[in-house]
């Protein structure tokens, strides 16, 4: 008997699962909302230098707005004030002939900060801490340093998970993620809040790949499928919630403090979690297993089957290949299937989180308002899971990861060929992009937990976070290659996309397979493409 018959046999699927579903949604509520926060805290709003110097108590003073700013920044080929240089002295002639070529005319970067339209956002990092301009970089970057946190945190959770059981290394990235989340809220410098967002990110790595991996691990093979697709879709509500939360909250502070109050909910919720069943088996801790399982058996009605199971039985489940062993990610590259699987879900994982996030980071790239376009992009997910959770069942989940991954690629192209001025078939084309990147993701999670054995899925899924994360990590510096040819991002994501699908073609099918539950499992699983 394996473990997957055992669950079967208690309804792999019943009251007991949907409460820990439910439970786990809590604090995935905080995923979307952090991860595609910068789109809201980082945005720049237009902005021209602060003329208030100008002021020499005589004419200037006596100008209307508009005029002193006629006379005191140079005007944009599409009409709006230069944000970075300000004339040298006020040009008054440029009142009579506003005309006149301004290449003549002295010109110094702003020298007393910027003036911020406050109309869309009522406060911003850039506004905060004026990252315009030469410091443009800079607030770009607080995305990147965000998800540097998030990859960290893949490595240490993954391993952590593995070595001392998922349920505490869940309460501890929930700990992690409330602490510094709301320390951001209240960072007086950049540099203190770049480090709080940076631990932000790590703990919330944790929620992220413990959540899916306690839930797979404690349902049936006919269901994991839906339950991935289940799970995955509180983040395509909660992403088209975060646009709606952010237009009512307009100041960052208070912004990042809302997005981080669910966790105070989840911690309290975590006291009815479970801790995993297979997890405690693999470990020999099968007394704790065989309590989880009864108390399974009793919410889902299906009592008789546990008193014939004692843990006696239970640990003959799943074959320990070495009693107390403990397993690190150097046993991702010791045997051959498992090295081969390293390589090619970390490149998928790259491939699949850089183009994901190379869409989603770059809402004001369409000449859209931010908020509706967020909303879409959020909506438009849902329907893409619907095709995937049908698409998985049908035709498996290597093609469906390589399909996804293709026609994200084929999307992020076509924009390349539309003009700027066509600003709503743009974001149309690119919702589309975004539609098939989030199924790969969601099609991802699932692969991944499915072709990792037991002892090493956490490990397994944190290297491919890690993977995943250092993709997102440069996707915000990707965009900044629109400096050197507005084309070039979209050509790199478009074939990073190709690059990750040929590497998932490599990779074995699952569909309808048990997990495997140690290393040897998967050294004799047959059906792997590459050897």
């Amino acid at each position: 008997m394996k473990f997957d018959n055992v669950m079967a046999e208690i309804n792999g699927f019943g009251r007991f699962q949907q409460r820990t579903i439910f439970l786990l949604v809590i604090p995935r509520m905080t995923l979307p909302f952090h991860f595609l926060l910068n789109n809201f805290i980082a945005t720049i709003p237009p902005h021209h230098c602060d003329i208030s110097t100008l002021d020499d108590g005589g004419l200037f003073r006596n100008l209307s707005l508009e005029e002193r700013l006629a006379v005191s920044v140079p005007i944009q080929q599409d009409g709006s004030p230069n944000s970075c240089q300000m004339f040298a002295e006020p040009q008054y002639h440029l009142l009579l002939n506003s005309s006149s070529n301004f290449t003549d005319l002295p010109m110094v970067p702003c020298q007393n900060g910027w003036t911020f339209d406050t109309t869309i956002v009522k406060s911003t990092l850039a506004t905060e801490w004026d990252l315009v301009c030469d410091k443009k970089p800079v607030n770009r970057a607080t995305a990147t340093i965000f998800f540097i946190g998030v990859m960290v945190g893949a490595a240490v959770f993954g391993y952590l998970s593995d070595r001392f059981g998922r349920k505490k290394m869940l309460l501890l990235s929930y700990i992690i993620t409330a602490l510094f989340g709301f320390a951001s809220a209240f960072a007086y410098n950049f540099p203190m809040f770049a480090a709080m967002r940076f631990f932000t990110g790590l703990g919330l790595s944790g929620i992220s790949i413990i959540s899916v991996v306690l839930n797979i691990e404690w349902v049936d093979i006919k269901h994991r499928t839906g339950l991935v697709v289940l799970m995955s879709m509180d983040w395509s509500l909660n992403t088209a919630v975060l646009p709606i939360l952010a237009y009512f909250v307009r100041d960052w502070r208070y912004l990042t403090a809302t997005v981080t109050t669910p966790l105070l909910v989840a911690i309290i919720c975590w006291w009815w979690l479970p801790e995993s069943a297979r997890w405690l088996i693999s470990n020999g801790k099968v007394n704790d297993a065989h309590f989880y399982l009864t108390k399974c058996a009793e919410v889902n009605n299906r009592e008789e089957f546990m008193a014939d199971l004692t843990p006696e039985v239970l640990s003959k489940v799943i074959i320990v290949e070495k009693e107390n062993r403990k397993y690190s990610y150097l046993d991702l590259v010791k045997t051959p299937k498992m090295r081969a699987l390293t390589l090619f879900s970390g490149i998928v994982w790259f491939g699949v989180a850089c183009t994901y996030y190379g869409i989603s980071l770059n809402v004001s790239g369409f000449s859209v308002n931010i908020y509706l376009t967020q909303f879409i992009y959020g909506a438009i997910e849902i329907p893409g899971k619907l095709i995937v959770l049908y698409t998985l069942n049908k035709i498996g989940r290597r093609w469906t990861q390589v399909g996804m991954l293709v026609l994200t690629g084929l999307c992020i192209c076509v924009n390349l060929f539309i003009p700027q001025d066509l600003g709503n078939f743009r974001t149309a084309v690119g919702a589309l992009g975004k539609m098939f990147s989030e199924a790969s993701f969601t099609a991802i999670y699932l692969y991944t937990s499915e072709l990792y054995p037991t002892v090493m899925r956490q490990n397994g899924l944190g290297y491919c976070s890690f993977m995943g994360r250092i993709g997102v990590s440069v996707s915000p510096l990707m965009i900044l290659l629109e400096d050197v040819w507005a084309p070039l991002p979209s050509i790199v994501f478009a074939l990073v996309a190709f690059t990750a699908a040929l590497s998932a073609s490599f990779l074995a099918e699952t569909r309808n397979i048990c997990l495997p539950e140690t290393i040897e499992d998967v050294e004799q699983r047959r059906y792997w493409v590459f050897i």
